[in-house]
């Protein structure tokens, strides 16, 4: 009878903190952003191996993603920040998560020494699971063939993953980023498996919000690029399960995701802010999930204040009016 691991969820931040404990598993690889349906397939595949052998099953994750270390602010906005993926991929099944620090020197490994020091040093990995098109290692010269024979020789499996395909295609981040700046929740609800969110804690801002007649939780996004951008209506809840107010565990709300263009200036980095209907409350410092429902247009810049604060109340208007439509 195989004996079995006794799950314990560990975040491992670099090579560095591997430990002779941690060696002896199941392993895959990717950026998983979003950790949508097509990345719980795979981590349920990985799941199923690990209970198998009676090890742990790891996600090997890298920060920053390989696209944002090579093209910067240009690369696909994340969907999800750090704290969001690693927490999803315990939810879904993972019982540690390796996050490597995506630089040069990581950059430069040829495929072969990424393998021998990342999965055969470092974890003693038993079983791969990664999809048959995977590229790795300088100039992404390793691939799926290398993979398996450098297993056969070092004594791991390699398992290709499992396609998820929803409405004729695969389940992709990209897709889901298509969905979200097209204003299709449903869409993106139905490849994530779960509602769009953003989470994040709330802080401080300049209180403009409060004289714009409309006071705001402000949340920053902790990413190059917003993966929304506009008016929306949102429902909001406490990460933690508390109630926002008493008897009140989800608040509707609007909220603006982007740059405020009429009041800032050049450079300015992406915000959430969040306008909760009929609260009046304190939320600094607390952890909040903001789920996006309905865009009501695009973020503009506006002349002036005034006009500016014309729009938030008619925004809030069409808010109100689209809630008490769904309702």
């Amino acid at each position: 009878m195989t004996q079995q691991w006794e799950p314990k969820r560990e975040l491992i931040r670099g090579l560095h903190n591997l430990q002779p404990r941690h060696r002896g598993c199941v392993a895959t690889i990717g950026s998983f952003d979003g950790v949508h349906l097509g990345h719980q397939a795979i981590i349920a595949q990985l799941r199923q191996r690990a209970s198998e052998l009676g090890v742990p099953a790891v996600a090997i994750i890298f920060e920053p993603q390989p696209h944002e270390y090579f093209s910067g602010e240009k690369a696909p906005a994340r969907l999800m920040r750090f704290k969001e993926k690693v927490l999803a991929l315990f939810a879904a099944g993972a019982d540690r998560v390796l996050c490597l620090q995506f630089n040069e020197k990581l950059r430069s490994l040829s495929a072969e020494d990424f393998v021998r020091r990342v999965l055969v040093d470092g974890l003693g990995i038993q079983h791969l699971v990664v999809g048959d098109d995977f590229r790795f290692g300088c100039d992404r010269s390793g691939d799926y063939q290398l993979l398996r024979r450098v297993g056969t020789e070092a004594g791991f499996t390699v398992e290709d993953t499992a396609t998820v395909e929803i409405r004729g295609a695969r389940v992709s981040s990209t897709r889901i980023r298509a969905a979200l700046e097209d204003g299709d929740f449903e869409l993106a609800e139905t490849l994530l498996g779960k509602p769009y969110r953003i989470t994040g804690r709330v802080a401080p801002g300049r209180a403009l919000g409060r004289q714009l007649g409309a006071p705001t939780a402000n949340v920053r996004l902790h990413r190059y690029r917003s993966p929304l951008v506009g008016v929306y209506t949102v429902r909001t809840r406490a990460t933690d399960g508390s109630d926002m107010a008493p008897g009140r565990k989800v608040i509707d709300g609007v909220a603006n995701v982007g740059f405020r263009p009429t009041v800032e200036g050049e450079g300015a980095q992406p915000l959430l802010e969040v306008n909760l209907f009929d609260f009046d409350g304190n939320l600094y410092g607390r952890e909040l999930a903001v789920e996006f429902c309905h865009k009501l247009r695009d973020e503009e810049k506006f002349a002036s204040l005034d006009i500016l604060k014309a729009k938030i109340a008619q925004d809030i208007r069409d808010a109100r009016a689209w809630f008490a439509k769904h309702a």
